[in-house]
């Protein structure tokens, strides 16, 4: 095993059955503890929920794909700076099916992500260290824009004034400290941070990101105001960093309510956890559309509808072939009719040919 392969092996891990049982496991445990405690406000939740408009779910739901979109079109720029020649098409089926593993924790769907690309196209994508290197500039900038945004959570989760500016000094010392390591250390590393090469690709990038965030913020800030949580743009960006931090860990359906609970619970515990149940319920919508067009898309492009459609047209084909044969022959004069059933049926009158071919003569 290379260093390169090595040093990307629990991406590799993730995939193995035993990982996957116990992080379903996890995430069930999870969603039952947070249910228990919320057993109480049921109602109140249910209220909350019932009350949300049709059409703010909807647009949330549109939202929640328009952000998946536009994250997957950032992590295309990546994988083709990273050398993969890979079509979009298959990239966002990639993408799509990741965003199932999505739904148990975001390593999951990282792994997923990869895995489904190799699968589909082993030739034509990057090898597995390159492709898990190319997660790194996504990564990165969502880290950034969390960092500039964090000083939203000092109100709700009472931390000190200082701590916004530990955490951009942190990310600004691992992005140095990454573009160091990139340029002494392995191919691999540079392969997938090739998209911040050039200034092009890097603020297309950028570009992507930030409207998949501000998606993703719009949405936050909809769905608590339908809830009944008098929330600000503020109240949604420290919700969507809590939602991401919170979202490495295997808390499954939860999530949402436990992050909205977490940022906006103390003005009111049962309106935040039924912005938190709607908050995973879009999510998953979105995600299970996503995936849907996926999984059926990977099916077309496999071949096996045109596949089962030949079968039934070859079925049909000997009884059409029988009628145009007949149709021909019977519109030939009795002269030329002599001669094709002399040259190509032996002699075989055409009255045998119909009997032959189980048709019925017509006329």
């Amino acid at each position: 095993m290379s260093a390169a392969t090595g040093a990307f092996s629990p991406v590799r891990r993730v995939l193995r059955r035993r990982r996957t049982p116990l992080a379903i496991a996890g995430a069930l445990a999870a969603s039952a503890a947070f249910a228990a405690a919320l057993a109480g406000r049921w109602p109140d939740i249910s209220a909350a929920i019932s009350g949300a408009p049709a059409l703010v779910v909807a647009a949330a739901v549109l939202l929640q794909l328009l952000a998946l979109l536009c994250r997957t079109e950032a992590w295309a720029l990546s994988v083709h700076a990273a050398g993969g020649t890979v079509g979009r098409r298959r990239l966002y089926r990639a993408s799509g099916i990741g965003s199932l593993g999505s739904f148990v924790n975001a390593e999951l769907g990282v792994a997923a992500r990869i895995a489904a690309l190799r699968r589909s196209a082993p030739h034509e994508s990057p090898h597995v260290p390159a492709l898990a290197a190319a997660e790194l500039p996504i990564l990165a900038v969502e880290a950034t824009l969390a960092a500039l945004a964090s000083f939203t959570l000092v109100v709700p989760l009472g931390l000190p004034w200082w701590v916004p500016l530990l955490c951009i000094g942190v990310i600004v010392a691992l992005s140095a400290g990454l573009r160091r390591l990139a340029a002494a250390k392995g191919r691999w590393l540079a392969q997938g941070l090739a998209v911040t090469q050039s200034l092009r690709g890097r603020n297309r990038l950028i570009a992507f990101i930030l409207v998949a965030v501000l998606a993703q913020v719009a949405r936050n800030w909809m769905l608590l105001r339908a809830a009944g949580v008098d929330a600000s743009v503020l109240d949604s960006i420290a919700l969507l960093i809590a939602l991401v931090a919170l979202g490495q860990l295997p808390i499954g359906p939860s999530l949402g309510a436990a992050a909205s609970v977490v940022i906006v619970g103390p003005s009111g515990l049962a309106a935040a956890a039924a912005a938190g149940v709607l908050l995973t319920a879009t999510g998953n919508v979105g995600g299970l559309a996503f995936a849907g067009w996926a999984v059926s898309d990977s099916v077309l492009a496999s071949g096996r509808l045109a596949r089962v459609a030949k079968r039934l047209q070859w079925r049909r084909r000997p009884q059409a072939a029988g009628q145009a044969i007949w149709s021909a022959l019977a519109a030939l004069p009795i002269s030329r009719r002599g001669i094709v059933e002399r040259a190509y049926f032996g002699g075989l009158p055409y009255a045998q040919i119909v009997r032959t071919l189980g048709l019925a003569p017509a006329g």
